[in-house]
């Protein structure tokens, strides 16, 4: 198991305040009548951890947060987790109406709603509540946040850049330390713990995933760790992130066990030049498909166009994936403090692949990454 030095990149940042959670509770709110709907209702997940730095355990009782533009934020919550919430770090923005079990949840919310609005709904709501409140309001309509707000979360301040910064830093710092190791003779498994081991040596307090993709296994593009043993003339793909300071990380990088093949380098340049093409494209106005369709470009005319299979992008922060996406058809234009990751690659099957992946934010005069190891195949024992 490799060993590190505790960088100061862990030093923890200052954290949010109450008025930076009230804030953020206000421009939901208005972003949410701006889009015509009577309100946001927000359940335990990503959205709930951004707007109020609350993170209850999800279990079947209620927990929902009610947002309505010129209205105080209210959180609905079950009585044994009250004082849980009321040391949440938005806590003092929020007004607390807590249910008993043996009640009725769904009428102390309804009582918060408009009886013929439509509400956004956090993806990750539950059926049983949403239909409990449904049941209560039998006049009221639903729309998932993802469609209707999907850029709730995607434009990040200055406290949040500096939190995907250092969560970047970090990963970065974990792949230095993994091309230290053996990776011949050691199982997919044993690299991925290493990883894990390293992200969390590196400050991160949760590791979301380890891929591991050794010879064909590489051509899987989410592969989990398995038992294969890597040998000698294998391409890895080494996939790893997690959070850091409650923001995430997610780096790829493709290494190889001894010298490659030509074709190896090949498609490992093509790749590399297709990073660097996305890379090139963001720019503040341009929108989320052209930087798709800038590393695609690169990758059909190498003729490898059928084995990039997945899109170019994914939105990053309290989550690892997150809208905006970097695919055909997304025409969002690109603004500042937009986050995001670039990460074409080719998958040939029973075969080999290759990824390589930054984590991006766009800036007032193009993009800056989060993630700056070398982008050249990197060759392993």
């Amino acid at each position: 198991m490799p060993t590190t030095n505790t960088p100061s990149s862990n030093v923890p940042p200052a954290p949010f305040t109450a008025g930076d959670y009230r804030a953020r509770m206000a421009r939901a709110a208005r972003s949410a009548a701006d889009a015509g709907l009577a309100g946001l209702l927000v359940a335990p997940g990503p959205d709930l951890v951004h707007l109020t730095g609350h993170r209850p355990v999800t279990t079947e009782r209620l927990t929902l947060l009610v947002l309505a533009d010129g209205r105080d934020p209210v959180l609905v919550v079950p009585t044994l987790e009250a004082p849980d919430a009321g040391h949440a770090p938005g806590a003092p923005a929020l007004t607390l109406r807590d249910w008993t079990d043996g009640t009725d949840p769904y009428t102390v919310a309804a009582d918060l709603l408009d009886r013929t609005g439509r509400y956004g709904v956090s993806d990750n709501a539950w059926a049983m509540h949403l239909l409990g409140l449904q049941k209560q309001l039998p006049d009221t309509s639903y729309v998932a946040l993802t469609e209707a707000l999907p850029m709730l979360r995607a434009v990040k301040d200055a406290s949040e850049l500096a939190r995907l910064e250092a969560a970047g830093a970090a990963a970065d710092e974990a792949y230095g330390e993994i091309l230290k190791v053996r990776f011949s003779g050691r199982k997919e498994s044993e690299i991925a713990a290493d990883l894990a081991h390293l992200l969390l040596s590196f400050g991160h307090s949760q590791v979301d995933f380890t891929v591991v993709g050794s010879g064909p296994n590489g051509a899987d593009p989410h592969h989990e760790a398995g038992e294969r043993t890597i040998g000698r003339g294998d391409m890895v793909v080494l996939d790893f992130g997690g959070l850091k300071h409650g923001y995430g990380s997610d780096t790829t990088r493709t290494v190889h066990v001894g010298e490659p093949t030509a074709e190896e380098q090949h498609v490992h340049d093509v790749v590399r030049a297709a990073q660097q093409a996305g890379f090139d494209a963001v720019r503040p106005g341009a929108a989320c498909q052209d930087v798709d369709r800038a590393a695609r470009a690169v990758v059909a005319s190498a003729g490898y166009g059928e084995y990039f299979i997945h899109r170019t992008g994914h939105g990053i922060g309290v989550t690892t994936h997150e809208p905006p996406y970097m695919i055909e058809g997304e025409e969002r234009p690109l603004v500042p403090g937009m986050c995001f990751s670039i990460e074409p690659g080719i998958y040939l099957p029973g075969r080999f692949g290759v990824r390589i992946e930054d984590i991006v934010t766009v800036t007032e005069t193009g993009g800056r990454r989060f993630n700056n190891t070398p982008r050249e195949m990197a060759i392993v024992e």
